[in-house]
């Protein structure tokens, strides 16, 4: 299962960082060369993609595309695209909002895949497509606890001995290994035309790299092979293209601070360790009060703590404080005359009654 990714990367970084190899030279002693696919610029009704360390489902993403679905010619500059598209296929039949259709389809069950009315007819027609990130985000699930209290990973591929995933000090869009996986992309129209392009991510039960964590985990695709099988809707068929979706052998994770739990939140402390992951500040006015947090008080012990540390030793055991000295006062002193006044009002009201 996938339900949320990081991808930090502008458009151009994200260019830079899907280069992909080209033919293997003819001459040994040849370095490789490499190509940057192009980016594809769609209106998809004026929505835009922001790189985030919280993508959600409906927010727009880069997937990457054949060039052959938007041209004909058989000598492409450019054999891959990258363009923008939201994550979740919006039925091809639905009509209305496109925020309104009502599925959960930011997954494709592999399982399911030929049998399904939404994804039977993009995958027969060649829309495959190729989603990238830094990561994705991943709940345990195989721990009996609420959904709240699951602890969640970044799962990502494994890097350079000194790229640090989470820390983009440590590398840069040529050198990092973006994670890749499997998707269908379909294209749906509003009453004015207008195109919108979304995506979902197949998926299919876990292997044992991740069933300890999610019965579920994204097709990732690990070599330029599986990418080009996948990819190549011209030349390579539907079932060859199903045979590259296989279990990812190399995956890394660490575990993050449950800020990934609300899509709202996009800080840079997302994809962090737990164990570096800044912690949320202790709850002020109000909020303090409903969450049962008396900063108040906390701040006046300290301050009285403080205070008898600079008190000499000698005097703070001989003197009780403040608060012992309140405990062994009585509340209030006794007092003969009140008990007396009052038995007379009693004596003197008696007869009346």
């Amino acid at each position: 299962m996938c339900g949320r990714t990081c991808l930090t990367l502008d458009p151009d970084q994200v260019l830079c960082a899907c280069k992909y190899p080209n033919e293997k030279p003819k001459e040994d002693n040849k370095e490789q060369e490499y190509t940057t696919p192009e980016w594809r610029a769609e209106f998809n009704l004026g929505r835009r993609y922001h790189a985030s360390y919280n993508i959600a489902p409906t927010d727009i993403t880069p997937v990457i595309v054949s060039a052959a679905h938007f041209s004909e010619s058989s000598d492409l500059k450019c054999e891959r695209l990258v363009m923008p598209m939201m994550w979740g296929m919006i039925p091809a039949w639905h009509k209305g909002d496109y925020r309104k259709h009502g599925l959960t389809t930011n997954n494709c069950r592999l399982e399911h895949l030929m049998d399904s009315k939404l994804y039977r007819g993009p995958f027969k027609r060649g829309q495959r497509c190729v989603v990238i990130c830094e990561g994705f985000y991943e709940w345990q699930t195989t721990k009996p606890a609420k959904p709240s209290e699951r602890e969640a990973y970044l799962v990502y591929v494994p890097q350079e001995a000194e790229v640090k995933i989470h820390d983009k000090s440590t590398w840069s869009p040529s050198n990092v290994k973006l994670l890749r996986m499997a998707g269908l992309f379909d294209v749906w129209q509003d009453e004015s035309g207008d195109k919108m392009y979304s995506y979902s991510i197949i998926t299919f039960e876990s292997s044992p790299i991740m069933s300890w964590m999610h019965y579920r985990m994204p097709a990732i695709l690990e070599t330029e092979q599986q990418m080009n099988d996948w990819l190549d809707f011209k030349h390579v068929s539907d079932s060859q293209a199903l045979a590259a979706l296989r279990p990812a052998t190399a995956l890394k994770w660490h575990r993050v601070n449950k800020l990934v739990n609300n899509s709202r939140n996009k800080s840079d402390e997302c994809n962090k360790p737990f164990e570096q992951a800044a912690k949320p500040e202790k709850p002020k006015g109000m909020l303090a009060w409903l969450t049962g947090t008396k900063p108040g008080k906390t701040k006046i012990k300290e301050e009285e703590m403080k205070q008898l540390e600079k008190a000499d030793p000698i005097k703070r055991s001989i003197s009780p404080t403040t608060s012992e000295s309140a405990a062994k006062r009585p509340r209030c002193e006794p007092n003969d005359a009140a008990p007396q006044e009052v038995k007379a009002e009693i004596k003197l009201e008696a007869p009346e009654s």
